[in-house]
């Protein structure tokens, strides 16, 4: 069984989502620890119910990106982590922290990579006049949400629709697929190469596997 890190940085539902699947063994895994960059936040909340280690590393402590990832990178290793999983962590990782979890590090995006990367995205996607949003699972490399693409899910977008319609159409997805890759990976079903995402041996498409 695969042991499971999750950097929160609020409410943690994407979070709640993964540990329900590993509980109801839907995920051959275990969430051995929850850390989150800020304190006070409902995903701790969540976590300290199911039973699960909880640690706070404040980022305000630290002078730099860099200072700060070398310790939440010894304190993420503390709990000798197999699969790696950001479910709303809002932090902008080092170069040296994603290569650290290369291959082995998850990030779930409210957008239809490459489409609308960092915040924001629900919005943009009004604005633009797209008639479909969505959100994507990818692995996490230095690039900031430009890891290739493992799946995503396709929500239809309303012309009454605001920023929050359409994020809650989101979650409902999030909430779906992300449980799905962690499964993948825990089951070494899924690989990142040199060429990109592979799933079962076959090499995954730019916009990963698209799910309606």
């Amino acid at each position: 069984m695969k042991r499971i890190v999750v950097l929160i940085s609020g409410s943690g539902t994407n979070m709640q989502a993964i540990v329900d699947a590993c509980q109801a063994d839907r995920i051959d895994g275990e969430v051995v620890a929850v850390i989150s960059n800020k304190a006070d936040v409902g995903g701790l909340e969540k976590a300290a119910k199911a039973g699960i280690p909880t640690a706070v590393l404040s980022h305000r402590e630290f002078d730099s990106r860099e200072a700060y990832d070398e310790e939440l990178l010894k304190l993420v290793d503390s709990f000798a982590p197999d699969v790696v999983v950001l479910a709303g962590f809002m932090r902008i990782l080092t170069p040296a922290f994603a290569q650290h979890y290369q291959g082995r590090m998850l990030n779930i995006h409210p957008s239809l990579l490459p489409k609308y990367r960092g915040i924001n995205t629900h919005q943009r996607a009004l604005d633009n006049g797209d008639k479909e949003h969505g959100v994507s699972v990818h692995f996490v490399t230095e690039e900031l949400d430009g890891g290739p693409v493992i799946l995503q899910a396709v929500v239809p977008v309303f012309p009454e629709d605001t920023a929050l319609d359409l994020q809650q159409r989101v979650h409902s997805q999030e909430h779906r697929i992300y449980p799905l890759v962690v499964q993948w990976l825990c089951s070494e079903r899924l690989k990142l190469t040199e060429k990109g995402a592979m799933l079962d041996g076959a090499l995954l498409g730019a916009q990963g596997y698209a799910v309606d």
